[in-house]
């Protein structure tokens, strides 16, 4: 499938994290250990938000591999953000085609996902006519991925986060079960608004796809002076991604099944996430 990861906190040059760590997402590109597919070469992207407070992020995508595109080693050597996505992509049928790459956004949103919807193509068409036909011509590409995005920004993504993914999986499983469909969703979600970060693991299947996310980091300067990367990050510094960026006991936490964390987050690290009828 893909590899993703998200960062929020203090501000860093998008290199430190894309292609400084031991297995970083670059590395994932080539030799994932955690997902599905070794190689994640079916285009990549990135997209930040600016420090001047701009509403809207940018988003840059392409259709080749990550690991030697020299665009994006220039943008990340230069480009310093508080909250950012990139996102490694393994098609899971749909075209290899820039509008196809994650992440994906719609006005002060950014959206990527790692999983499927079971029988998409069966599916398809009653997802799409369930999307506000305000936002149908938003839609510019043919993931599954897309859809789930633009579902959840029909069913009140700008109220409330966790209750509009929930209702975009509730109503994706009822209607993969109404077509026999017996599990319909897998997916790890990162949704921002450029101000917070959510994450989400669920599966209808309850094994779902990997997700980790990172120690507070005066937890990690303690068992790990020597880290450089966190020496001046604030408590609220936070990375999730699909699979470990390195082997330092004590970084890296598994995300529990059907839950989500959000960042900057509050006293418990993750909270219970179920689908919610609609």
């Amino acid at each position: 499938m893909c590899r993703w990861l998200a960062y929020a906190g203090t501000p860093v040059l998008l290199d430190d994290v894309l292609y400084k760590p031991a297995h970083s997402l670059i590395d994932q590109s080539l030799r994932s250990k955690l997902g599905v597919e070794t190689t994640n070469g079916d285009g990549f992207g990135v997209g930040w938000y600016g420090l001047e407070g701009h509403g809207e992020p940018a988003v840059v995508r392409d259709i080749g591999p990550a690991w030697n595109n020299r665009n994006l080693r220039e943008i990340s050597s230069h480009v310093r953000s508080h909250m950012f996505f990139a996102h490694v992509r393994a098609s899971t049928g749909t075209a290899v085609q820039q509008t196809n790459c994650h992440p994906f956004r719609h006005g002060r949103w950014l959206w990527m996902h790692n999983g499927a919807i079971t029988d998409f193509a069966r599916l398809r068409r009653d997802l799409c006519m369930a999307v506000d036909p305000a936002l149908f011509a938003s839609i510019e590409g043919s993931t599954d991925s897309e859809v789930m995005f633009y579902l959840a920004v029909t069913f009140g993504l700008d109220q409330d986060v966790p209750g509009a993914v929930g209702r975009m999986a509730g109503f994706v499983e009822r209607l993969g079960k109404e077509h026999g469909v017996v599990h319909p969703l897998q997916m790890t979600v990162a949704v921002s608004d450029g101000e917070q970060l959510w994450a989400f693991r669920y599966s209808s299947l309850g094994q779902s796809r990997s997700l980790f996310y990172s120690s507070r980091p005066q937890q990690v300067r303690e068992l790990h002076p020597d880290l450089a990367f966190l020496r001046g990050a604030s408590d609220d510094t936070r990375l999730v991604v699909s699979e470990p960026l390195g082997d330092l006991p004590g970084v890296w936490n598994e995300l529990p099944e059907s839950s989500y964390t959000v960042c900057p987050s509050g006293e418990k690290d993750y909270l219970p996430f179920w689908p919610e009828p609609v």
